[in-house]
């Protein structure tokens, strides 16, 4: 059975990350993709270069309208630029959806450097949503700026996937490719254990948008029941094909090839 995925986060006009990506994702794994915007950016291959947040009363409607008609089996989570933007998406998800599980790309920065999410959003992003987490997939920056501290091999990146667990979610995926080398090391934790899993890197330019395109992959499959170390293992394979196929687009870091399983944009 296909997942309603329901993808609160920001638009990429770009098409490589944000709910572009979301949806070509969930789409190409044979999900029904739906989405609450939460803001506006003007970006592409190089940079963003303007950012125009959706009041947080208009976010509510969205995720209201879509919940009270078609349902959602999973909701994926990405940028959230301010703390009250995090306060509706909780509050809303609580009155709502508290037995839907929540997969939160706690979207920072973007690919290019641009910061996306202040100060105060972070800090409410860990006390309050991230505790409601069924799963956080933070990349290592991500993972270093919510637990201040620093993060160079896989033995901190193990260190800091038991320590975001403390933070109350139920998983941590913490993602290693910030940090170079070959093969690519992520860290899946979770109050089963922690395990790390690797693959070879893509030596490409075209890796816009792969937090989000993971992220959603990984929500698309618990969202049709995988257990969540086979939802896991078949977003990080789902995003390696899109990165080995990707095709250079524009000037900059260039998106990756999501419609890969349907033959689109193939090499």
């Amino acid at each position: 059975m296909s997942a309603r995925v329901l993808v609160i986060a920001g638009s990429d006009s770009g098409g490589g990350a944000g709910i572009q990506a979301d949806i070509k994702t969930v789409t190409a794994l044979g999900g029904y993709a739906m989405t609450a915007i939460t803001a506006l950016t003007a970006q592409n291959t190089c940079g963003v270069q303007a950012v125009s947040g959706v009041e947080p009363a208009f976010i509510r409607e969205q995720i209201t309208s879509v919940l009270s008609d078609i349902g959602a089996d999973v909701i994926k989570t990405g940028m959230l630029h301010d703390s009250e933007v995090v306060d509706v998406v909780v509050n809303t998800i609580d009155e709502l959806a508290a037995h839907i599980p929540v997969i939160v790309d706690p979207v920072m920065v973007s690919q290019s450097g641009h910061q996306l999410v202040g100060e105060a959003a972070m800090r409410r992003l860990a006390s309050e949503l991230i505790p409601r987490a069924t799963l956080i997939t933070p990349n290592t920056p991500e993972a270093e700026a919510l637990l201040s501290v620093s993060i160079r091999n896989t033995d901190d990146m193990v260190n800091a996937a038991e320590a975001l667990l403390q933070l109350g979610c139920q998983a941590v995926l913490l993602k290693g490719g910030h940090l170079g080398g070959d093969p690519v090391i992520d860290v899946l934790a979770s109050d089963r254990g922690v395990v790390t899993l690797s693959q070879p890197r893509v030596q490409t330019t075209c890796d816009h948008g792969t937090g989000c395109t993971l992220a959603s992959a990984i929500a698309e499959g618990m969202g049709r029941g995988l257990p969540l170390g086979d939802a896991v293992n078949r977003g990080r394979a789902y995003l390696h094909r899109a990165l080995a196929t990707a095709q250079p687009l524009g000037q900059g870091h260039g998106p990756v090839n999501h419609g890969h399983t349907v033959g689109i944009m193939s090499s």
